[in-house]
């Protein structure tokens, strides 16, 4: 990835404005939300004010960030050295572990966003291993597919504290469920009856130095598909948000040991557009690389997305028509699971 080729290159309309500062830092905005969760960790606090700035942050940004969330700090530190260390080795031994259309999970370094390449390569594994999916979205078909995930020989605990780490943002991800239920006046409970089997998703990022970020995204602009991303991102920066309110690229300054939250289209579904699936972006820079660390939180397949019951009335008719998770995911994946691309899953194909 050290020349910048066509395949790279934006157009015009949507190359960054990177904001630099003179020593190649970026300039960042304050304006994201960050949230404390420390008081979670008394059994006896009520929820309600935290899951209340939840659900301002997910109404106005879609993006927050937290602190205080509970994941270990000294298991964070081993999982990004360990990526660190898986990027770090040879292109050769990176691309036996490859992805292709018998193993969908694993090492790829020509991801495309809205058909163009992004400058990063990737590791991808499924939190549950082996994960059993239907094979196509056709309901009289009864076969089922395998998918289970590739593991690097070195570093040797690799599987190891992926898995672990896996456990344990998952764990957050269903406080964070449990805040957004509330936030809607809703059983906290709610929305967890359909994570029972999900088949989330857990990214390694590696964005290396560009020779011309002018011209190319780390990550086009996207909006995840699924219910929440958790995302632990390094001190580098370059994650930036699409404000809702006037779409204006806002970039979200790192904090240390925060992890980022951002909802995704099923969770806009659900809550019939109160909630946002912001777009968001990821630029590079000349001289530093960036690691970012994703999970990807998808309900099971069986769940159909549409919005909640609970939500509706006469005022507030549905904006979108039910859907199969596990049909639609499948059916946009079925031709070439290379190509699995978790971040461009469309809002428009769920709209009534």
């Amino acid at each position: 990835m050290g020349r910048l080729d066509e395949a790279f290159i934006q157009a015009p309309e949507h190359r960054p404005i990177t904001h630099l500062t003179n020593s190649g830092d970026f300039i960042f905005s304050d304006e994201i939300p960050t949230i404390d969760l420390s008081s979670l960790q008394d059994p006896n606090y009520d929820k309600t004010t935290i899951a209340t700035e939840v659900g301002k942050a997910c109404e106005r940004w879609g993006f927050f960030q937290v602190i205080n969330h509970g994941l270990p700090l000294d298991l964070r530190r081993r999982v990004e050295n360990t990526a660190a260390e898986f990027f770090n080795l040879t292109a050769e031994e990176k691309r036996r572990l490859r992805r292709d259309e018998v193993n969908p999970m694993g090492y790829h370094d020509e991801e495309h966003t809205k058909n163009v390449r992004d400058w990063k390569e990737i590791f991808d594994f499924f939190l549950q291993d082996p994960t059993i999916v239907p094979a196509t979205p056709e309901p009289e078909d009864t076969d089922k597919r395998e998918l289970t995930n590739q593991w690097p020989q070195h570093p040797a605990d690799f599987r190891e504290i992926c898995q672990e780490y896996a456990r344990e943002v998952e764990k957050l991800a269903f406080k964070i469920l449990e805040l957004i239920s509330i936030s809607l006046g809703l059983p906290g409970d709610l929305l967890s009856g359909y994570f029972q089997e999900q088949t989330s998703i857990l990214r390694f990022n590696h964005y290396p130095p560009c020779p011309n970020p002018e011209l190319a995204l780390g990550v086009g602009r996207h909006k995840d598909g699924g219910a929440l991303t958790v995302l632990a991102q390094d001190s580098v920066g370059g994650l930036q948000v699409g404000r809702r309110s006037d779409g204006e690229w806002i970039p979200v300054k790192p904090i240390p040991d925060a992890l980022i939250i951002n909802i995704g289209n099923c969770m806009q579904v659900w809550t019939n557009d109160k909630y946002w699936s912001a777009e968001h972006r990821v630029v590079v820079n000349t001289s530093k690389e960036r690691f970012s660390v994703p999970f990807f939180f998808f309900p099971s397949h069986e769940t159909n997305i549409e919005p909640l019951e609970e939500l509706l009335s006469e005022e507030n008719p549905p904006c979108y028509k039910k859907c199969n998770w596990g049909k639609f995911f499948v059916s946009r994946n079925r031709s070439d699971f290379k190509k699995l691309e978790v971040e461009d899953i469309q809002i428009d194909h769920f709209k009534a």
